[in-house]
């Protein structure tokens, strides 16, 4: 919450009026997804979700746009910038360079980068703490598992995504030191973002290998991840959104990473007109991670595997548990 403080003089009410009436005016949200489309059923999906409630909410429209190559991520934040629009919602690490240029062209327009960090005086960076949430599913996976083998697969090879598996392997390592772990990811470029098939022919091959749960970090990609594992009768892992849903009773969780709420309350804090510059960095404490429990899966998750879980979270909240972040040093541990 922000207190305003009011000046005494009628002049200066009168300029903080007309200072709120111009920020109002200017308040024209958007949004510049990355590769893979805004109904992802995942990363994309999940900011698109913060975006249409705030649009419910509040009864004020947004714009967006949905690249379709590497070009259109500068182009579109640059038309939308030239266009009165702010604050502008990047989606993605892959924006970071785009952004950096746009920003400064655009100072007083406010742009917010989810998944990078971009230190502008105009732009808000929203990263998360994923290898915090990978390790709870890596620890119900573990748990879950019948056959002691468990799997990730990955979507573009980039730290982030490596942050992620590294994150899943300790957790799996914490409930079962002798579980082996098999990791695939599926491309160098974009395109791994949105390749379903390549996404359930790397998962039958974890199956094939003795995986009974997998976990997947690959946006569209993981759709194909998890109609493999529910497919073959083994237990999917889902990302970013709640994909409990996609396939009831095959999903055994899933890591869910709040981009609708840091979308929702970038719209927000602009609107309202305490919108800040800087860096902010989601973790179990902060509600930016968990792992998702509802109709669809509750009955894989046994009473022994959510007190696990619940103490697991506690522990890393209070710093008993400390999950290595593989972008920290390029490494993982286990």
């Amino acid at each position: 919450m922000t207190v305003t403080k009011f000046g005494l003089a009628l002049a200066g009410l009168a300029f903080s009026a007309s200072a709120a009436f111009a920020q109002q005016a200017a308040f024209k949200p958007a949004v510049v997804y990355d590769l893979g489309g805004k109904f992802d059923k995942s990363f994309n999906e999940g900011v698109h979700t913060g975006a249409e409630k705030f649009k419910k909410d509040t009864g004020t429209d947004y714009r967006d746009f949905e690249p379709q190559n590497d070009a259109q991520r500068e182009q579109a934040l640059r038309r939308f910038a030239r266009d009165g629009f702010s604050p502008i919602v990047a989606v993605s690490f892959s924006q970071e360079t785009a952004l950096k240029k746009v920003a400064e062209e655009f100072p007083k327009t406010q742009f917010a980068i989810i998944d990078s960090v971009v230190e502008k005086p105009n732009v808000q960076s929203i990263v998360f703490k994923e290898h915090e949430g990978s390790f709870l599913v890596g620890l119900l996976a573990a748990q879950a598992s019948k056959t002691n083998k468990v799997g990730f697969v990955g979507g573009m090879d980039i730290p982030l995504i490596r942050k992620f598996a590294c994150g899943y392997l300790q957790g799996v390592k914490y409930a079962k030191k002798d579980a082996e772990v098999f990791q695939n990811m599926t491309g160098t470029t974009g395109a791994a973002w949105n390749d379903p098939v390549k996404g359930g022919e790397l998962a039958k091959s974890q199956i094939d290998r003795g995986a009974d749960v997998i976990y997947h970090a690959a946006g569209g990609t993981g759709v194909g991840v998890m109609r493999a594992a529910a497919d073959a009768g083994k237990l999917g892992i889902g990302v970013d959104s709640n994909q409990n849903g996609m396939h009831p009773g095959k999903i055994l969780t899933s890591m869910v990473k709040r981009v609708d709420v840091a979308t929702y309350n970038a719209f927000d804090q602009a609107k309202k007109g305490t919108f800040k510059a800087g860096v902010s960095n989601l973790g179990l404490a902060e509600d930016g991670v968990a792992w998702a429990l509802d109709d669809n899966n509750k009955s894989l998750i046994t009473a022994d595997m959510k007190t696990a879980a619940d103490k697991a979270a506690a522990d890393i909240k209070s710093g008993s548990i400390k999950v290595h972040d593989y972008m920290s040093d390029s490494k993982c541990p286990m």
